[in-house]
């Protein structure tokens, strides 16, 4: 075990130098030569003590982000190698005959174990937005955000555990594939009750009060066929500076939802683009063709889990105190392996999403037909969140779910000197 441990410290270490070492050293910041000077430049919008915070908060936030997320996977190996895992089942099936139970008690020391660990490193992640002027928060509101992320957690990932694990049980070869097809029906589930029970919990939304504005969106749903009553604001004013609009859930409990950050730094003109961008996932049913990705990505994904769980377990179950993939001690298993696989697949599902982004510009300007508003709105965001114009090319390939503002700024000139 110590020998794994210290090898897996190193590797750590190691990975988190090579890290350091491309963001802080090797990567270039700022746009290339042939665009200085453009609208895409940010020199051209950003002071020069905001090109500094930005050029300082981005680097270290995408430190943190590469260095934090195999940090989740090392503490789940962890648990698993130090036999935490196994006396963790051994005690929750002392506790109860039923499955149910074990499988909540189970889970339970799991996620606190994760979670307690993680927490400073959370705490470091927070005051460093909070330095940054970019989370308006209060400590004791941000830990009141943790906490529901637990309980919110905890809750959703006991059914499936319950559900994972009769599975396992009742069909060893086959699990997999049953476990997906009831994945389809829970996840159109979760989508339609986020905007009415889960996004509530974190914060208060309501119709945007602004009546005036709301008539001018609703005019550009109603030339759209969008089918919309109420366009939603929420107060992340209390949270964060930064900015964003958002589609979110499915059917009747579909919501069209602006930030009040947004509203209170967007004029008209730039608000009225960035709700014709939400419209046109509507109008394209990105949303639908998001979920029918992640359910192919899911169904390759747990066939993957399943053969390597088996490999694994043959080959190292006993070091990490595992003996078949039927018992709890090797649920930490599966979310590592999980954990990498969504890693591992984050540049392709990106991809996809920064393609869907830009048909979503394209839709909006075409709706709107100002260019200059688009223009001001992104150079607006990248100032209010610090946001890089230019990351480098790794952070855009596995952490950008949208165009970067240099490409989005870019086709939009190019788009309106056609016009």
């Amino acid at each position: 075990m110590r020998k794994w441990v210290t090898t897996s410290i190193f590797l750590y270490f190691l990975y988190g130098l090579v890290v350091y070492w491309y963001l802080f050293i090797f990567s270039g910041t700022g746009v290339p030569a042939p665009y200085e000077g453009t609208s895409a430049d940010p020199a051209t919008f950003m002071s020069g003590r905001e090109l500094l915070l930005t050029q300082e908060y981005s680097t270290i936030r995408n430190f943190l982000y590469f260095v934090t997320i195999p940090f989740e996977w090392f503490l789940l190996f962890i648990f698993m190698i130090s036999g935490l895992s196994r006396k963790m089942q051994d005690w929750s099936s002392a506790s109860s005959n039923l499955f149910t139970i074990q499988s909540a008690i189970y889970f339970f020391w799991l996620s606190l174990f994760v979670s307690v660990i993680s927490l400073p490193v959370n705490w470091i992640g927070f005051r460093i937005s909070k330095m940054y002027h970019i989370t308006t928060q209060s400590f004791s509101t941000w830990m009141k955000d943790q906490l529901i992320d637990f309980w919110v957690n905890y809750l959703l990932m006991t059914v499936i555990i319950i559900v994972l694990y009769s599975l396992i049980k009742r069909f060893e070869k086959r699990w997999w594939l049953y476990a997906w097809l009831l994945s389809i029906p829970f996840s159109m589930f979760l989508m339609f009750i986020q905007p009415v029970v889960i996004d509530p919990l974190y914060n208060d939304f309501y119709p945007l009060k602004d009546k005036l504005l709301e008539e001018k969106i609703l005019e550009i749903a109603e030339k759209a066929d969008i089918p919309a009553e109420h366009v939603y604001e929420v107060n992340m004013s209390e949270k964060t500076n930064a900015l964003n609009a958002y589609v979110t859930g499915i059917g009747s409990n579909s919501r069209i939802v602006l930030w009040d950050t947004t509203l209170n730094r967007l004029n008209e003109d730039e608000i009225l683009f960035i709700m014709a961008h939400e419209m046109g996932h509507y109008v394209m049913k990105h949303i639908y063709v998001g979920i029918a990705g992640y359910l192919l990505l899911s169904l390759a994904g747990l066939y993957i889990i399943h053969v390597l769980m088996r490999m694994i377990i043959a080959r190292y179950g006993g070091m990490l105190k595992i003996r078949s993939m039927r018992e709890l001690a090797a649920f930490p298993l599966f979310l590592l392996l999980l954990g990498t696989l969504t890693f591992a697949s984050s540049p392709l599902s990106n991809t996809v999403a920064r393609y869907q982004e830009k048909s979503a510009d394209m839709y909006a300007i075409e709706m709107t037909n100002n260019h200059e508003a688009a223009i001001s709105s992104f150079q607006e965001l990248s100032r209010a969140g610090l946001s890089e114009v230019n990351p480098p090319a790794l952070v855009k390939i596995f952490r950008y779910t949208h165009p970067t503002m240099l490409e989005r700024i870019l086709y939009l000139e190019e788009h309106g000197n056609r016009n």
